[in-house]
């Protein structure tokens, strides 16, 4: 059973699709359900989180630098298999404890984004952990209709670039390893919801709502522009003397060039997928 704290934390993440207020406000944050390690029973710990390559995530079990390893660390030891909330989508994953020079890396990485790790790793003299949480299913997003799932999601992705967008304008005179991955994944998620919403529910669409026709071709006509920023920010944070202002300013165009996208998407199909139950 939760602490009051966290599980207020916990009731507000679910009633709000991940957006939370107080100490984490503004936070990247999941909800992390494991299996305790005596008990067998699921146990349910909000945990901040790294976006990192191929699509997994990162959690460091720092515990503020606590003595001993957080109770979910101690729980992943004893079964590997946890399951993730994200705010959007519910889904299994495998937790990987990573060890040696892969371990040291990225948690040096997380140092740079924010030295607050290395002041938790000061205060313990057991080594802190870095887990790597890889996705091993999938399901439909937590929401009341498919209306309300695509806003969420767009809600997540509107978090994640004002998030990009205040770090980029703290990055000082270069762009931090955990940035370019940042910056990176957020461009990685784009890419492939926009490929989806192409493949799959622009067709769906145009098939039960002929009607539509006009406001499917320029949803579409609106990717291939978002898909050129995604491409010019990669490709800029992919050079390793890029100038954080020139980055910025293509985060700002992605930002305002998306936002115009989203809502004009949810005020014509919202209203339509909510019908749809």
């Amino acid at each position: 059973m939760p602490n009051e704290f966290n599980q207020q934390i916990i009731d507000e993440f679910r009633a709000t699709g991940g957006r939370v207020t107080g100490p984490f406000e503004g936070a990247r944050l999941i909800l992390l359900t494991t299996t305790g390690a005596r008990s067998g029973a699921p146990h349910t710990t909000p945990v901040a989180y790294l976006p990192d390559a191929g699509g997994r995530i990162l959690i460091i079990a720092s515990a503020g630098g606590a003595a001993r390893h957080p109770d979910w660390f101690h729980n992943i030891l004893a079964d590997p298999q946890v399951t993730v909330e994200d705010g959007i989508f519910t889904y299994p994953a495998r937790a990987v404890v990573l060890t040696g020079t892969e371990r040291d890396e990225l948690f040096a990485r997380a140092v740079e984004a924010d030295p607050g790790w290395a002041a938790y790793q000061s205060k313990t003299t057991r080594v802190i952990p870095v887990v790597a949480l890889e996705q091993a299913g999938g399901g439909p997003p937590e929401a009341s209709s498919w209306g309300e799932a695509l806003r969420r999601i767009h809600d997540a992705f509107r978090r994640e670039l004002a998030l990009i967008r205040r770090e980029v304008g703290e990055s000082g005179a270069r762009i931090g390893a955990q940035l370019r991955v940042n910056c990176l994944a957020v461009c990685q998620g784009l890419h492939y919801h926009h490929g989806h919403e192409d493949a799959g529910l622009f067709v769906g669409l145009a098939a039960q709502h002929p009607e539509l026709g006009p406001t499917l071709d320029r949803l579409r006509a609106e990717h291939g522009r978002v898909a050129a920023l995604i491409d010019r920010l990669q490709a800029a944070v992919g050079d390793a003397t890029a100038d954080p202002t020139d980055v910025r300013r293509q985060v700002e165009q992605l930002t305002d060039e998306l936002e115009r996208h989203l809502a004009y998407e949810e005020e014509q199909l919202v209203p339509i997928l909510d019908r749809m139950g």
